[in-house]
């Protein structure tokens, strides 16, 4: 407990930590903190921005194939026969909704993480966590509507989705037939379970990553290196793409299932795979889930710290051509 009777802050334990440590090299570290400790909301938002756009980029483009095997995997009913081909199918149009989606979702994320981690006591932290992480996922939602071409959010994901099953060759096409057949509701298609995973997800992401690099700083007594931010990503992708796996499968077969409509909204979506395969259904492409959210988080949020790192760096200098122009 500090002296004004508030709890200290995981920072303000490293801080102390640091402090009587006595070594240089902490000492440096805690003065680079400090320097932190402003916040200029504009600027997190906009670094934030950046980085995720670039993880965001990184991480889909690495791991589309593993996606679109999970796709086709959940997709199929009964026995069916999973197609190897054309597994980067969709990847350009994906980039679309993925590069501002993940911009948004880390530019929200990043100032409400550091607002509510102020305002909550430490032991709360994870709260601070999980509620940034479902705003930034709800701001994310919102981005992927665009203003010229579709209507993203869902759309996004249900031409993806059917591109990556070989409904359809390219988006443009999946857009006009998915009209003509289902009508513009066609393109919603699964909306409340997208949600419904979507959201969860974000939040249980982001609160474990937070946790585990907050516990292993407090350990370490230093910042973390590049490769320890890759494995705690990867830890925290894995776990949360395991325990989402029955929710992505519910999101799955809502928005591929087209005009047939087998399904009535997500309850009899459930009552129907109970019913005619099994709870097991519910775990069907769990191991490329695991596998492709676990390297995911890898690479997403090895390159966001690192991007975030640079952007930093970058901000004296920029300060200092500024001053020098004033001069």
């Amino acid at each position: 407990m500090s002296k004004n009777g508030k709890t200290e802050s995981p920072e303000s334990s490293l801080q102390f930590a640091i402090s009587s440590s006595g070594n240089k090299e902490y000492m440096s570290l805690l003065a680079g903190s400090k320097q932190q400790k402003s916040f200029d909301f504009l600027h997190v938002l906009y670094e934030g921005a950046v980085a995720g756009a670039a993880a965001g980029a990184v991480v889909e483009t690495v791991l589309y194939p593993i996606d679109t095997i999970k796709t086709r995997l959940q997709a199929v009913r009964g026995g069916g026969e999973i197609i190897l081909k054309g597994l980067y199918s969709g990847l350009a149009g994906n980039l679309d909704g993925v590069i501002p989606a993940s911009a948004l979702f880390i530019g929200v994320y990043e100032p409400t993480k550091q607002k509510l981690l102020k305002i909550f006591p430490e032991n709360l932290s994870a709260i601070a966590h999980l509620a940034a992480g479902a705003l930034g996922g709800a701001a994310s939602s919102i981005v992927r509507v665009p203003t010229e071409e579709t209507y993203y959010v869902n759309v996004h994901q249900v031409i993806k989705q059917r591109i990556q099953i070989g409904q359809f060759v390219s988006a443009p096409e999946a857009v006009r037939l998915i009209v003509a057949k289902e009508g513009l509701r066609g393109l919603y298609a699964g909306y409340g379970s997208f949600l419904l995973r979507d959201l969860p997800f974000d939040a249980i992401q982001f609160c474990i990553y937070e946790q585990l690099r907050i516990g292993y700083k407090l350990a370490a007594r230093r910042d973390l290196k590049d490769p320890e931010n890759a494995i705690i990503g990867a830890v925290a992708g894995a776990i949360t793409g395991a325990v989402t796996t029955p929710l992505d499968v519910i999101k799955t077969r809502l928005m591929v299932q087209g005009s047939a409509k087998q399904y009535n909204g997500i309850f009899h979506c459930v009552n129907t795979i109970l019913r005619e395969e099994g709870s097991s259904a519910f775990l069907r492409g769990m191991g490329p889930r695991v596998l492709w959210i676990g390297i995911g988080g890898s690479i997403f949020f090895g390159v966001l710290e690192k991007t975030k790192q640079l952007l930093a760096h970058e901000r004296p200098r920029k300060k200092n051509r500024n001053t020098l122009k004033l001069v």
